[in-house]
């Protein structure tokens, strides 16, 4: 697992992203980079680099997020139980750097019905060389 200090990661990162990432902060709906983002490649955790999802998984869930229906590959997540704000919810980690991506919510349209909904600033994206 990638380790930082706080210091590093505040060097590191945007405040946004280091909001997000470190601090469990969510972006506004409807504003992020990536939420209508359509091209082809790979999703990366921007704390680590660690790929993340893949666009083939990415659906508009309406939610103002973007939403993948699995991750690029078991293991690349950690699960965490989180009750905070009165809400039972499940929230997504990278396995790789501990960072904060977002929720999964379990009411997906796909066959999956998994709805990663993920911030944007936790996110860089990669193309998929030709």
């Amino acid at each position: 697992m990638q380790s930082f200090t706080e210091d590093q990661w505040k060097e590191k990162l945007s405040p946004k992203q280091y909001n997000v990432l470190r601090k469990k902060g969510t972006e506004q709906a409807f504003t992020g980079k990536y939420y209508k983002y359509k091209e082809s490649g790979v999703y990366h955790c921007a704390g680590c680099d660690a790929p993340l999802f893949s666009s083939e998984s990415k659906f508009d869930s309406g939610s103002g997020w973007p939403s993948f229906d699995r991750m690029i590959k078991e293991g690349s997540l950690r699960f965490v139980d989180d009750d905070s704000g009165g809400l039972k919810r499940t929230e997504i980690v990278c396995a790789n750097c501990n960072g904060h991506l977002g929720h999964l919510f379990e009411d997906g349209p796909t066959q999956t019905c998994n709805r990663f909904c993920v911030n944007s600033a936790s996110l860089d994206f990669k193309h998929l060389s030709k």
